[in-house]
């Protein structure tokens, strides 16, 4: 409890000075930290500072020269590189907005009062337990032009169906399709954890103004879910830009390089034995996903609503 002072003439009043809030030492001594530190240092510090290194040279197992930018400037000289480049994006964008809007719909549905939730809610997130390679190799047969499945059922609407994985303006959106198919469980659950965190009161105060479904859903549900949202888009889209086993799976980057990412063009170029360029490929794709995702994190967590 402070003491106060009364200040008389020829006196002065002196008063503890205020301190700002001390910072919480942790409980544990620093070399508790070590071997964490050690092999974060190991496996992730400093084989990301030897990338950045190996990507300025042309280097084998036993030989390295060194050719400054010179991996750079051909990854992006190259058109079939720079399309790997320019679909990386064109995906991680297709495939993390459809999981945005598919999981929010499919999020309010499955905490709604419905006929069999829980079995609905199993079917949903079935597929995000699937192996993605064998995913990738069951849609592959099912969408193939001539013997496929898919194109089958149209033929019976007397549809004709296209070449899902050999068009190329079709590949890559395909692959997308599945994509979703195989990811939309995940980001359904999140929004399910965020709408049914909500405190009741919110909406019985909506339904005690006369708000109706869609304002309901407009005022209350979608800003006091933002952190799901949140968390949906930036996982969503770090997984497409770092795609690569579904895509490689179904069409190895094809026909041509028309479905290629910077993921199937990084190992096409280890696999042919250019492993200077295949490792400036991995420096584009590692600084491409922090430029987008750190400010991108930001910039939703500004945007989160306090309950």
């Amino acid at each position: 409890m402070a003491t106060t002072t009364s200040a008389t003439p020829g006196t002065t009043s002196t008063a503890p000075a205020h301190r700002g809030p001390r910072r919480r030492r942790s409980p544990y001594p620093g070399w508790f930290y070590a071997p964490a530190a050690v092999v974060y240092g190991l496996l992730f510090l400093i084989p990301t500072l030897l990338s950045f290194y190996f990507a300025l040279t042309r280097w084998t197992i036993f030989t390295s020269e060194f050719i400054g930018f010179g991996n750079f400037t051909q990854f992006f000289s190259e058109p079939a590189l720079t399309k790997g480049f320019v679909n990386t994006f064109v995906y991680a964008i297709i495939t993390s907005g459809a999981k945005v809007v598919l999981g929010l719909g499919l999020g309010l549905l499955l905490t709604s009062q419905i006929v069999g939730r829980g079995f609905l809610r199993a079917v949903v997130f079935f597929p995000v337990l699937v192996s993605t390679v064998g995913v990738g190799i069951t849609f592959q047969v099912l969408m193939n032009p001539t013997k496929g499945a898919i194109n089958a059922a149209l033929g019976v609407l007397g549809i004709d169906g296209p070449g899902w994985l050999t068009n190329p303006d079709l590949a890559l959106f395909s692959v997308a399709m599945v994509d979703v198919w195989k990811g939309v469980g995940l980001a359904t659950l999140i929004y399910m954890a965020g709408i049914v965190s909500i405190p009741k009161e919110y909406y019985e105060a909506a339904k005690m103004d006369g708000a109706g479904s869609w304002t309901l859903f407009r005022n209350v549900i979608f800003p006091l879910s933002w952190p799901a949202t949140s968390t949906v888009i930036t996982l969503s889209l770090i997984g497409g830009l770092r795609s690569f086993d579904l895509i490689w799976a179904m069409t190895k980057g094809g026909p041509g390089f028309t479905s290629d990412v910077i993921a199937s063009v990084i190992y096409k170029q280890y696999q042919a034995g250019f492993y200077g360029l295949s490792t400036a490929g991995n420096v584009i794709l590692f600084v491409a996903v922090t430029a987008i995702v750190f400010p991108l994190t930001r910039f939703l967590a500004r945007k989160e609503v306090d309950l």
